[in-house]
């Protein structure tokens, strides 16, 4: 796999010096059409006095000019695409350096009721989410977060398999970022979904042979009157007549039209989002499965969102006033479109919300494919079924830059619980939240900041950032202990969990701390439960020595010359060493 640094720094500069071309191109076709434009003009003007001619210079003057424009549309929409993806590159670039803490954080995500979203850095100004989500779409965001935390343990290795296919697939998922993002989309699939789905056709098929016949008198009678046949006014008396039929359906087709404009440039960015994963051949169960479902018609489905997206752009034409009236009054265009669409929605509103699904799949797993290919050295879990819930070596945080990084090895049995204390600042925090990040990216499928891992698949549920509530009219205290009530039931109900737990009973004395938490590590091994706790409390140290399934790890400080040093390296045993005091005095605070 190519390395992605040297990847980026490469497609970056292909995409500009492709822009540049087109770009060069689109001159020539600027220049090209005001050449058109005068020697069309000065040939009508030097043949006005034979009209015949003027009005066949003309026509084959605006036949070029449209179809310079024509080439001109699509060299810009070709450039634009090559910007998006310079845009891309660049940030990728920019990324890669630590510098993503401007980007969307997913603050909106964090839920203190859920089982780890509020304390692991999910989410949040340089989190995790802000880190990878590479999502186009509002829906695929929304999925992203959804599989984040999902805290599912089944099939981790076909999402493995998934994750590691897109990852060497990143010109792909670059294109399909870059088409994405070339229309802007303004409600979302979840409305038109509801939309589509609770509508109710007004036109049979016998009006719309209706609007046929309709057309075909029109054109008989356009011939009589040309040729004078019949009195030229019959046209207009025949235009009035079809301008009044068109606004009996007046009410109804404004009504369509309105939804139709909502939903016109979604489906234009999902039928080619859409052509993009068709054209594509997956290895992976898991992607072959979600290609399936677009492939189960007799027309792919972007061919059959494209059609659809025509259907509303002729819809659209009523907007030009004079298509509007001679459209309706000679072929009753409104009603002919509207029964198109609606035969549409008929016929593939229930299969929509599933394509949609698909679009929203891959934009969500490409941030995934993107993470696992940015982060070659990381290693994907082997997934086991023995009694080790974790074995590791070299783990660390993967937001932290490689170059400060302090890895650690871990080896935690199935219901067996850690009990961490050290000094503070000497890593415990990031070293629950490091664990934390494990577990969540091991069950989605990613790999991890590790040099080798082996994982028995586990979910998460954590205590570390407990706060009062003012609206809840609830303590601070009191909000801690819902949340370790909260812990308590869910290991009740099923110990596959893994807990993670940060200096709990905070807000009460030391003494009663002291008593509270050691009753409740205590009654999570009783619970045969599996995790860490960090304390600064050395007393809890002691159930060591009382309960087998409990071991005691630390975080070490040492002061050197009136200087504080840390290792960062978890080390068995309990710590010895405590800084508050130095701090204050070194701070000058005492």
């Amino acid at each position: 796999m190519q390395d992605q640094e040297s990847f980026y720094k490469s497609q970056l500069d292909i995409h500009k010096t492709q822009a540049k071309r087109i770009f060069k191109q689109m001159s020539l076709l600027s220049t090209l059409r005001l050449i058109v434009f005068l020697v069309t003009a000065f040939g009508i003007y030097l043949s006005f006095k034979e009209w015949k001619i003027a009005i066949l210079i003309g026509i084959v003057g605006v036949a070029i000019f449209l179809f310079l424009l024509s080439k001109y549309t699509d060299l810009k929409a070709k450039r634009a695409l090559h910007k998006r993806l310079v845009t891309i590159n660049e940030n990728e670039l920019r990324i890669g350096s630590g510098n993503f803490h401007d980007r969307a954080d997913g603050s909106e995500f964090q839920n203190p009721k859920h089982f780890y979203s509020l304390d692991i850095d999910l989410f949040g100004k340089g989190s995790f989410f802000q880190f990878i989500d590479r999502t186009t779409i509002k829906e695929g965001k929304n999925k992203l977060t959804e599989y984040l935390l999902a805290n599912d343990i089944l099939e981790i290795e076909t999402r493995q398999e998934a994750i590691k296919e897109l990852a060497l697939l990143p010109q792909w998922r670059q294109y399909y970022s870059g088409v994405a993002q070339g229309v802007e989309v303004e409600h979302s699939a979840k409305s038109i979904i509801k939309w589509l789905k609770s509508y109710s056709p007004f036109l049979s098929s016998i009006r719309y042979w209706f609007t046929i016949a309709f057309s075909l008198v029109s054109g008989i009678i356009l011939v009589l009157g040309i040729t004078e046949v019949i009195s030229i006014a019959f046209i207009g008396y025949w235009l009035l007549l079809g301008l009044g039929i068109t606004a009996m359906y007046l009410k109804r087709i404004n009504s369509i039209a309105q939804h139709t404009e909502r939903a016109k440039d979604t489906f234009r960015q999902y039928a080619l989002l859409l052509e993009r994963i068709e054209g594509q051949e997956f290895e992976s169960s898991l992607l072959k499965m979600q290609q399936q479902k677009i492939r189960s018609e007799n027309l792919k489905a972007s061919q059959i969102f494209s059609k659809f997206s025509k259907a509303l752009d002729a819809l659209d034409n009523r907007n030009n006033l004079i298509s509007a009236i001679f459209g309706n009054g000679l072929l009753l265009w409104d009603i002919r479109q509207t029964y198109h669409i609606e035969q549409w929605i008929t016929k593939y509103a229930d299969k929509v919300e599933d394509w949609f699904e698909v679009v929203t799949f891959f934009d969500a797993y490409n941030s995934f494919g993107n993470y696992a290919f940015n982060h070659q050295k990381f290693t994907y879990p082997i997934i086991t079924d023995k009694l080790t819930t974790i074995s590791t070596e070299e783990l660390g945080h993967p937001l932290l830059n490689i170059e400060k990084r302090i890895d650690s090895d871990l080896e935690l049995q199935d219901q067996q619980f850690f009990i961490v204390t050290g000094a503070n600042m000497a890593g415990k925090s990031t070293f629950l939240r490091t664990v934390a990040l494990h577990i969540v990216m091991a069950n989605v499928g990613l790999p991890v900041c590790a040099k080798e891992s082996k994982y028995k698949p586990i979910k998460l549920i954590t205590s570390m950032r407990t706060t009062d509530s003012l609206t809840d009219d609830s303590s601070y205290f009191f909000s801690e202990l819902t949340r370790l009530k909260f812990v308590v039931d869910t290991i009740e109900n099923d110990t596959n969990y893994f807990v993670i737990l940060d200096e709990i009973l905070k807000g009460t004395n030391s003494t009663d701390k002291a008593i509270g938490s050691r009753k409740f590590v205590e009654k999570l091994v009783k619970l045969n439960a599996t995790g860490i706790i960090a304390t600064h409390d050395l007393s809890l140290t002691e159930i060591e020595a009382e309960l087998e399934d409990v071991k005691n790890y630390y975080f070490d400080a040492e002061i050197i010359n009136d200087e504080l040093f840390f290792d960062y390296k978890l080390k068995q045993g309990v710590c010895q060493n405590m800084n508050a005091s130095f701090l204050l005095k070194k701070m000058e605070i005492v």
